[in-house]
């Protein structure tokens, strides 16, 4: 009877062990596995889209754009991996391509009709559904930044001209001269939209709108979108790029977006809005609303151009009808793809 008792009482304590020890293994198993899931990272990027080809575009530079393009997502991608933010990985992406004059942002804005550069730039945040942006700036080095911080420190949403040029002296952005925009190539583009008798040249022909949309460690999706607006745009035109939800949407619940393209059209479509309702309303993926937007329903009414997006669960979208588009992007297996053409 003793031994008989003893034997269960050792049988019950064995037992007892291997439970708690096939806990600990779930448990191990399962902290891994939402570990793993927060360390999902992405990003993706555009640096305009245009009638770019081949034949018409040289080795040489061809291969300043890939490096630049490399440079930028390698740096965004690089703050994300370290545990850094999308706000701040967006923001850092984008300076590196406005202060390149390849792209027509910051340092490579184009002219307008009157011979001087206006700036548009917008950011959101996915998590808040907060966004900041600025529309007709001259004299901000980096316009993508002035929007954040319209975002974070301001009462509103989107700030134009001097009233956008004050509050950027309040929060001490880097402000430039005038001359800081003035490329030579963007000039001579301007002398060739301005002459109709001139041939205009495959750079005169691309929308070179920078942007960017990230994901972070903890979810979190942010879009930011720069530009230069149109070669010889008149009355103070202002495109899709400053419009939350035309240019630049993001919400975590379904995907970030950054537009690029002829802005009228895409302002009328409110694309960015639209993928991103897509997703909700029609529980569609990511590509399909892309596709379905920028296939289908911006060539209908006569709109070209591309975006980039990615989705909360870091699936990328780079989706354009023009012969190419400049991008780059880094997948949440930490896989790069960086390209020009179709």
């Amino acid at each position: 009877m003793k031994r008989s008792l003893l034997f269960s009482l050792v049988l019950l304590a064995f037992i007892g062990l291997a439970c708690q020890q096939e806990k600990s293994v779930s448990d191990s198993v399962s902290e891994k596995s939402e570990n793993s899931a927060e360390e999902i990272v992405a990003i993706v990027i555009h640096g305009g889209a245009g009638v770019m080809s081949r034949d018409r575009m040289s080795e040489e530079k061809q291969k300043e754009y890939i490096a630049k393009l490399d440079e930028a997502i390698s740096k965004g991608h690089s703050i994300l991996r370290d545990g850094g933010t999308a706000m701040e990985a967006v923001q850092r992406t984008i300076n590196i391509l406005e202060d390149s004059p390849l792209f027509n942002a910051g340092k490579g804005a184009v002219f307008n009709h009157e011979g001087y550069n206006e700036l548009d730039a917008s950011i959101m945040d996915g998590q808040t559904l907060n966004a900041g942006a600025v529309a007709g700036i001259t004299n901000v080095k980096n316009p993508i930044n002035l929007a954040y911080e319209v975002m974070a420190n301001s009462d509103h949403v989107l700030l134009s001209g001097s009233g956008a040029q004050e509050f950027a002296k309040t929060r001490n952005i880097e402000m430039v001269d005038t001359s800081y925009f003035a490329t030579p190539s963007r000039l001579e583009a301007l002398k060739r939209a301005q002459n109709k008798t001139a041939l205009l040249n495959w750079e005169d022909k691309k929308f070179g709108t920078v942007g960017c949309v990230a994901l972070d460690k903890d979810g979190n999706i942010v879009a930011g979108t720069s530009t230069g607006g149109m070669t010889n745009k008149r009355w103070n035109r202002i495109g899709d790029s400053p419009i939350i939800g035309a240019g630049t949407y993001a919400n975590n619940a379904t995907c970030g977006v950054s537009s690029t393209g002829w802005g009228e059209y895409f302002i009328r479509l409110a694309v960015a809005h639209d993928i991103s309702a897509q997703m909700l309303y029609k529980n569609t993926s990511l590509q399909e609303a892309a596709e379905d937007v920028i296939l289908k329903k911006l060539p209908e009414i006569g709109g070209d151009g591309g975006i980039v997006a990615l989705d909360k669960d870091g699936n990328i979208s780079m989706v354009f009808n023009t012969p190419g588009m400049f991008r780059a992007s880094i997948d949440k297996n930490g896989e790069k793809t960086i390209k020009i053409f179709k």
